[in-house]
């Protein structure tokens, strides 16, 4: 209730609503695809994080890339609207916020080979048997993780959970995926890993690369 409350008086400050409005992608009832190069006025590669919390994360990434563009996704609307406001101060070009269902955005709305970089940090385990069918983490998704990245592109995974870990890596295997070397630049620097890492729990990270095409220097 606290964590709604304290959404509601954000969003209801104009001035913190217009920043957040600014970097909030609006969607319509036509709304078929998401079109990056549309959005951001600009052809670059294109990273999305899925369940970007507050932001703390793709804020950095997106300072720290100027020449890449970010798209911050949450499903809940009182999150939402936090990261947005928090995405807006940041004044970067480069960011925008979209709400909606992860699962929705990569299965439907994004085309073949349009993303340079997926980044997934820290998904709901739903641990319990009933609520498996809540796992954002599905083949369906993996398969369209796949279909969606750009050749020689790296899906970036990070879970404090260490059986949904080793779900998480053989279903992205099976999908096509090869396990990569790369560091994962979230598994330290989102809400929840700093959070983790100070109490000394430990984080299962992994990267996963779709093959195919040249490696980038």
């Amino acid at each position: 209730m606290a964590r709604l409350r304290k959404a509601a008086r954000i969003w209801g400050n104009p001035k913190a609503r217009e920043i957040g409005e600014r970097v909030l992608f609006k969607s319509d009832l036509g709304l078929f695809a998401i079109d990056p190069p549309a959005m951001f006025g600009r052809t670059a590669p294109v990273e999305i994080e899925i369940g970007a919390g507050k932001g703390e994360f793709i804020i950095e990434r997106a300072a720290e890339f100027p020449e890449r563009d970010f798209i911050a996704v949450e499903l809940s609307g009182t999150i939402t609207r936090v990261l947005a406001v928090r995405c807006g101060r940041a004044e970067l070009d480069n960011l925008r916020v979209v709400r909606m269902d992860a699962r929705t955005l990569v299965n439907l709305m994004l085309r073949d080979a349009s993303v340079s970089a997926f980044h997934i940090y820290f998904p709901d385990p739903w641990p319990k048997e009933r609520h498996v069918k809540h796992r954002l983490f599905t083949p369906t998704l993996a398969a369209s993780l796949y279909r969606t990245l750009e050749p020689n592109a790296i899906s970036f995974v990070a879970t404090d959970v260490r059986q949904y870990a080793g779900e998480i890596f053989r279903t992205m295997e099976v999908a096509g995926f090869v396990r990569a070397v790369d560091p994962v630049p979230g598994a330290e620097r989102t809400g929840f890993a700093r959070k983790y890492v100070a109490a000394g729990k430990p984080v299962y990270s992994a990267s996963f690369r779709k093959p195919g095409g040249v490696i980038s220097t």
